[in-house]
């Protein structure tokens, strides 16, 4: 028996199938690790003659090294200016063709590779998937080009108030935390970016045993078998280095305010948050919803939007990554009611952690959680996202079938732990970006 053989065989009896139901009826999930420690999701679809493909690599921007900041994003971006076998040119072309997408590109935690590809085109797709992603070449002239644009978008969003404010906020509560920089890097780090760099970051993280690949779509076993598994069981393995998350959060409220000749101030309100495994997670996601994630029926948007037609808009979000994240409240108000609409978001941070929520907003919370999951799932794109990072979190595979069970079991009393113990409206961080005379907080 053929190596491949044995490999699907061993998928397929590693089967794990997701529930059906009112909340979500889907195909079969498959999980195996083939020989070369690459994780491998596999979930037929056949509705539409469309295979999607998306390959996490373990190699965010947290992975930058000092002084290097943007360069997990230029590695990723690099992916696709030209192998050894297409030129940038070339690889656009062939997309073209096929009517295909082809995109690379880096978060905080990891670097994603996607694919999606008609049936009929699967081996065309994969062979330059495969292409741009083992024969890469950085070609010198099609980076600098890359950089030039990226810092061409960095100098562009200085005149986009919300990006301001956010970059300010992540730099003021990560302090020196590898979460602390832009994605993209910045003008400074991005200008002393070499080839040389990109080439060794991608032979550093770019390997087999540092990813996880998932297929969803219109495939059977045997083609799995036969298209899939023996290009990328060939991808060599090699180790990875571990580099430690060092974590320097700010512990203390802090005030920033930026001078900008705008209509309506733009305001983060905050502190650090929860990693994604925390246990809480659950009870925070409920909570959350009551305070300033539920739209129109949040808290904040009763108190600061329609009662008082203070803000433009208002939420609030944990942000949770593989590390512990941020904790938000965003709003845009005028000048004038700055200072209000800020008193008013910390009024409702120590509210919830003081009482009790009703049993009407709690029971509203979990219905909108819980009915609206399957939307997460609704395409094959979201499909394939939502299983990566099911794998990558470590949730497993029957977290779908959980996930209501989970939201159902958070109660009153949890509401207001959580609230308690993970809401700091004393040491929050302010940015204020705005007109800052008209605010009166000049």
């Amino acid at each position: 028996m053929g190596t491949f053989s044995c490999v699907v065989i061993a998928l397929l009896t590693l089967s794990l199938g997701l529930p059906c139901g009112p909340l979500l009826a889907m195909p079969p999930v498959h999980r195996t690790v083939l020989p070369n420690r690459l994780v491998l999701l596999v979930c037929e679809e056949h509705s539409l003659p469309f295979v999607t493909i998306q390959l996490l690599i373990d190699a965010g921007a947290r992975q930058d090294p000092p002084g290097q900041e943007g360069l997990s994003y230029m590695t990723a971006r690099g992916l696709l200016l030209g192998t050894s076998r297409r030129s940038v040119t070339a690889i656009n072309e062939e997309l073209d063709f096929m009517g295909a997408g082809l995109s690379a590109s880096s978060g905080r935690d990891y670097t994603t590779v996607g694919l999606r590809v008609l049936k009929k085109d699967l081996d065309k797709g994969l062979d330059l998937l495969m292409d741009v992603l083992t024969q890469p070449t950085f070609p010198d002239d099609e980076i600098r080009r890359e950089v030039e644009k990226t810092l061409a978008a960095i100098q562009s969003q200085e005149d986009q108030p919300d990006e301001v404010a956010e970059k300010a906020f992540q730099r003021d509560l990560f302090l020196t935390s590898p979460y602390a920089h832009p994605v993209q890097g910045t003008r400074e780090s991005l200008s002393r970016l070499a080839r040389d760099a990109l080439v060794t970051f991608y032979r550093t993280y770019y390997h087999p045993n540092n990813s996880i690949l998932t297929v969803a779509g219109d495939i059977t076993a045997d083609e799995l078998n036969a298209k899939i598994l023996p290009r990328f069981t060939s991808w060599p393995t090699s180790e990875v280095p571990n580099v430690p998350f060092v974590a320097a959060y700010a512990k203390e409220a802090k005030v920033t305010k930026i001078d900008r000749k705008i209509t309506q101030a733009n305001i983060i309100l905050g502190h650090t948050g929860v990693s994604r495994n925390n246990p809480d997670y659950y009870a925070l996601t409920v909570m959350n919803y009551i305070l300033g994630g539920g739209g129109f029926s949040s808290r904040l948007v009763e108190e600061i939007r329609d009662k008082r037609g203070l803000a433009y808009s208002v939420t609030s979000f944990f942000d949770p990554g593989k590390y512990p994240g941020a904790f938000q409240i965003v709003l845009q108000t005028k000048n004038t009611s700055a200072r209000e609409a800020i008193s008013l978001s910390l009024q409702e941070m120590k509210r919830i952690q003081k009482e009790r929520v009703s049993e009407k907003e709690l029971e509203s919370a979990k219905k909108y959680l819980i009915g609206s999951f399957p939307m997460r799932l609704d395409t094959q794109g979201k499909l394939v996202t939502f299983l990566t990072q099911v794998e990558y979190y470590g949730l497993g595979l029957d977290y779908p079938g959980k996930y209501p069970s989970l939201i159902q079991s958070v109660t009153r009393e949890d509401v207001l732990r959580v609230a308690k113990a993970y809401l700091r409206p004393e040491d929050a961080i302010l940015v204020v970006v705005a007109d800052l005379k008209e605010t009166g907080m000049d």
